[in-house]
């Protein structure tokens, strides 16, 4: 072995995630306390959340369900049989002493989510430099243009409090998150990058997102991650693993990529210096200092031993039936990449279209909607993508919100289609509708603005716009191009802007170089 301080021939990061996800239901998981974030501190819990004595909590039927399906959109299969267990551990926002988990047998097991190789830098795309064709179990990319993460497990469990520091040294408990359902996502060490890391949490919520089960509010702490991370370090022919570190609690995609980045490079000076190697069982638990930019040690722990889990005596465990199944089942529906990929095939949209028009289930939905209704899909998206998401984005609402219906787009997309008016006048349309809800045969009917397409009428304002501007012929038959354009202009304004646009371009160039 090189002696100690001098740098491996080469390493590699090996990465796993537990994402952790409150669930939508009304109330929290074990009790009729309200489910919901914020609040006025320790005003909704009762003696279930808090662990009081004699009082017995009550599997909440909403929470299974809602973890089912998130377990069937991560491709995992809904365990038969469940049951609950005790996790031990003392911390001041832990009201019992204990968590409510599931241990030994997970609601959902045996899962994947694939990541598109397409929204990872470049160097790990096929033919960069970091590119891996296989994850670490060795199965290649799916359809050779995703990375596949197994996921290992899907189980429930309950939150805990919160803890608030203040100024002066003093820290308070808000019990209010006490209680609520979770679940853990627990993935195999397949993510090989700390890109792979984030874009893996960022697909999670997506996904999470479309079947309901979560608002995946990263701001709130609805989602969380705990990234644990090691290094497989070549050396001397010769293959060392480091020690697993877990850093806690990252609440966002750059705290998840930043924090693994800077734990893989702290690991690897750290084995130069003294040859440290993974030991079965043992992990270091890290924080993230954001504003430093490093994790920092909170503890050391052998998870098999600290937590001396047993089975929770007040929950018995319970058959889930194939009808319940079905329900979860019915929740989930096409996922966010696939309807990306049909939407590019079917629609003609580019990826930066498809990726926006599939950013929510309810976008999504209301797009299809209104491509249906449409001769050209294409031009239905345009307008959502330029005009309406730009108002949504202003007033600050949703698809759900907005005064319009798919119908109204596809309307207006149609009248474009048909030349029954111009793209200059219907911006003016699309702001009727938004201002009176009409609908676009109406607004331009009502407002006379049917596009002029008589040919005679055309070519009476052509002749007219020709015979006022001579020295515009001139400047064209000397190569001027953008005389064209100009003495267009002069045929619409003479038009009142009704002239059909490409009928008056085709005959002023005729003129033109018949002139």
């Amino acid at each position: 072995m090189e002696r100690a301080g001098t740098a491996p021939e080469r390493y590699e990061a090996v990465i796993g995630c537990e994402i952790h996800c409150q669930l939508l239901t009304n109330t929290k998981a074990f009790c009729a306390c309200e489910n919901r974030y914020g609040g006025m501190p320790n005003t909704r819990v009762c003696p279930v959340c808090l662990g009081l004595p004699g009082a017995l909590p009550r599997i909440s039927r909403g929470c299974v369900e809602l973890a089912a399906a998130a377990g069937l959109a991560l491709n995992c299969a809904v365990s038969r049989y469940a049951k609950f267990d005790r996790k031990h551990y003392f911390y001041p926002d832990l009201a019992k002493g204990y968590q409510i988990t599931q241990y030994d047998i997970p609601l959902c097991a045996g899962g994947w989510v694939d990541l598109p190789l397409s929204r990872l830098p470049e160097s790990q795309r096929p033919g960069g430099a970091l590119f891996r064709p296989n994850n670490f179990a060795g199965e290649p990319c799916a359809a050779g243009a995703y990375r596949r993460i197994r996921v290992g497990r899907v189980h429930l469990e309950e939150d805990a409090g919160k803890s608030l520091h203040v100024e002066g040294g003093h820290s308070y408990i808000d019990y209010n998150r006490c209680g609520a359902p979770l679940i853990e996502i627990v993935t195999e060490p397949d993510i090989s990058s700390p890109e792979e890391a984030a874009l893996f949490m960022q697909t999670v919520q997506e996904i999470l997102r479309y079947v309901g089960a979560t608002s995946g509010n990263l701001e709130e702490g609805s989602l969380r991650c705990d990234a644990n991370v090691n290094l497989t370090v070549w050396e001397g022919g010769a293959t060392f693993h480091t020690p697993i570190s877990e850093i806690k609690n990252l609440n966002s995609f750059r705290a998840v990529r930043d924090a693994c980045a800077y734990e893989a490079k702290r690991q690897l000076a750290e084995f130069c210096a003294d040859r440290q190697e993974f030991s079965a069982g043992f992990k270091r638990t890290m924080g993230w200092d954001e504003a430093k930019g490093e994790t920092v040690i909170q503890r050391t722990k052998n998870s098999f031993v600290d937590y001396r889990f047993v089975v929770e005596p007040d929950i018995k465990p319970f058959h889930i039936s194939e009808d319940f199944i079905s329900r979860a089942a019915s929740r989930v529906g096409e996922l966010p990449e696939a309807k990306r990929t049909r939407f590019k095939r079917d629609f003609g949209l580019s990826d930066f279209d498809a990726e926006t028009l599939t950013s929510s289930r309810a976008l999504s939905l209301w797009f299809e909607e209104a491509a249906k209704l449409s001769r050209e899909p294409k031009k239905a998206a345009n307008w959502i993508l330029a005009e309406l998401l730009a108002v949504l984005n202003e007033r600050g609402i949703s698809i759900a919100e907005v005064s319009l219906s798919p119908k109204h787009i596809a309307d207006l997309a149609n009248a474009l289609t048909d030349g029954a008016i111009t793209s200059k006048q219907a911006k003016g349309v699309f702001a009727e509708m938004l201002e009176t809800g009409k609908y676009p045969a109406d607004i331009i009917r009502e407002s006379g603005l049917t596009q002029l397409t008589d040919a005679g009428a055309i070519e009476c304002c052509v002749d007219e716009v020709l015979a006022e501007n001579p020295a515009a012929i001139a400047d064209f038959r000397k190569g001027k191009t953008n005389a064209l354009g100009w003495l267009m202009g002069q045929v619409m304004k003479k038009s009142g802007g009704t002239a059909n646009p490409k009928s008056a371009t085709e005959l002023l160039r005729r003129r033109l170089e018949t002139r």
